[in-house]
């Protein structure tokens, strides 16, 4: 037993003596975390730890202690490192080499001003709204008011109160028409100018420029879609025109500055020169509505004319030259679209949300129309006349697009000459081709774009081309609708809803012709686009109420 237990005590001796470090005296590497120093074992407890050899420090000796000291005194201001009190609590020569190294890289990178550059670039790469156009207006500033207390902390008795009416829902016909602007011609007072002001008399010049139509240049497909790649967009061809969302634009038909109209959800209708120099960058702002402007449009025989059409039921005239909006036509509310059906515009078609149409003729004194038919029995979204036999027009109803004949009109049940099957839902729009009137588009929300050939009028016109298009904006944005290039008979231009934001123009057989894009100036969905009737140029809104120009 005795053997045993002194074989055990020898072998435990030996293991004691094989873990014992071959050099006590070397210096351990630590990392900059204060730690437990590392166990030291002896061969026997009773053994006494050796002690440190003493030797004369030099010069160069002392020199190299300064200099370490110092190093350690930097990182430890430059970093959270804690030092301990003992001979083995500072930092290793590799990692004051490490801290050394950060310092010198940190600053050479502040020497060349790298991280001033770094916020610089986030800057500039972070897409901004131009601020070209209206101003925002200046918020009031708020009272500060104490704060609120219940009735319980103060030790009141509570009050008794009668609950209110419960509403009905709807607000009145009345309410409705009390926020309407009375009958009658309405000055043209900007209201981004000071009270009193009288319009630019440039604006008046622009819009009575000679007109007289110049030989057109007819390209082929292929010249077309390279006038279109030379179209750009640039910062100071971005400007809000409008407060709110853009419902409807247009452009003025002078070619030697390109002049743009758009209305908004609240009535408002803007004018905007482009490089203009009056208003806020070339933009005026007028109210004669007080609800959206949904259709507008400039008189091809009076260029000083800018007719308006509103859902609170007015169809006002905007007069450059009287300096007024004069009252066309006049309902209690509803209206939606209209079309010129005479080549001097005095005649024209309206379109209300009941499914009705209106003949109005602006040389009838008076605001009221000439004929009332009924033509739906839910909406008419859209009214389209034809370009060279006037008596035609085509309506845009529930889920089928029909053409008239004015001439063959009734007050209910008028028969249409033609019509347009293929739609599973709601239709926003449907238009003529500009030159022949031998194309129909139409815009559905079942996500297509259709084309059908009106050239014969035969009772049921043949689709020619059904093209796939997001058409979902949602609530916030105005709906999209396809409208033709005025230049062109077979090309047509819609806004997308894809990302990144873009413009297509699109060939009648389908075939995209070009997408405009732009990642700096364009970053919103231009939900209302239209062409110049003359010049290279395009224009789109979007519902923060400004308007991107794309020009040659």
């Amino acid at each position: 037993m005795s053997t045993r237990r002194a074989t055990r005590e020898a072998v435990v001796k030996v293991q004691l003596v094989e873990r014992i470090p071959v050099n006590l005296e070397e210096e351990v590497r630590r990392s900059s975390r204060n730690v437990l120093a590392p166990k030291r074992f002896q061969h026997s407890p009773s053994a006494e730890t050796p002690k440190k050899k003493t030797r004369i420090k030099t010069q160069d000796d002392k020199h190299t202690q300064k200099k370490t000291l110092d190093l350690k005194e930097e990182a430890a201001e430059s970093s959270d490192v804690e030092y301990t009190s003992n001979g083995h609590g500072g930092l290793s020569p590799y990692e004051l080499e490490r801290l050394e190294n950060i310092r010198q890289n940190q600053a050479f990178l502040s020497s060349i001003s790298l991280f001033q550059a770094t916020e610089e670039l986030k800057e500039l790469t972070r897409p901004k709204a131009s601020q070209r156009g209206l101003m925002r207006s200046q918020a009031a500033a708020k009272e500060t008011l104490p704060a609120r207390k219940s009735l319980r902390l103060q030790n009141k008795e509570a009050e008794i109160l009668t609950l209110p009416p419960e509403p009905t829902g709807m607000l009145s016909h009345k309410e409705f028409t009390s926020l309407k602007k009375s009958a009658g011609p309405l000055p043209m007072n900007p209201l981004n100018m000071e009270e009193g002001s009288k319009l630019p008399s440039q604006l008046l010049d622009l819009c009575s420029e000679d007109l007289t139509e110049e030989k057109k240049v007819e390209l082929d497909v292929k010249e077309y879609s390279s006038a279109l790649k030379n179209m750009r967009i640039t910062e100071d061809r971005v400007a809000k025109v409008v407060k709110d969302r853009i419902f409807s634009a247009a452009f003025h038909p002078c070619t030697s500055s390109l002049l743009m109209a758009a209305g908004d959800k609240w009535g408002k209708v803007g004018l905007w020169k482009l490089s203009g120099d009056w208003g806020d960058d070339g933009v005026l702002l007028f109210e004669p509505h007080t609800r959206p402007v949904g259709c507008m449009a400039f008189s091809r025989a009076h260029a000083t004319h800018l007719l308006s059409l509103s859902y609170d039921g007015s169809l006002r005239c905007m007069d450059v030259e009287k300096a007024v909006f004069d009252d066309v036509y006049d309902i209690d509310d509803g209206l939606k679209s209209f079309d010129f059906m005479s080549h001097d515009c005095s005649t024209l078609v309206v379109g209300n949300w009941y499914g009705e149409v209106a003949i109005v003729d602006r040389r009838t004194p008076g605001n009221s129309h000439e004929s009332l038919h009924s033509l739906d029995p839910k909406v008419v979204r859209c009214v389209s006349v034809h370009p060279l036999q006037k008596q035609y027009f085509a309506v845009a109803e529930s889920r089928v697009v029909n053409i008239y004949d004015s001439r063959c009109l009734k007050k209910t049940n008028s028969q249409a000459v033609s019509q347009l099957h293929g739609h599973s839902l709601s239709i926003s729009s449907a238009y003529f081709s500009p030159c022949t009137g031998n194309r129909v588009l139409t815009s559905c929300m079942d996500n297509h774009i259709r084309i059908y050939d009106t050239s014969a009028m035969t009772t049921k016109s043949p689709l020619l081309t059904k093209i796939r298009h997001d058409m979902q904006t949602g609530r916030w944005l105005s709906k999209l609708s396809a409208v033709w290039d005025p230049k062109r008979e077979d090309c047509f231009v819609v806004a997308s809803m894809s990302k990144p934001r873009k413009v297509q123009v699109f060939h009648e057989s389908g075939r995209p012709q070009h997408t405009f894009m732009d990642d700096e100036n364009l970053n919103t969905v231009l939900s209302v686009t239209a062409f110049h009737p003359t010049r290279n140029a395009l224009l789109g809104g979007n519902s923060s109420g400004r308007l991107h120009v794309f020009s040659d």
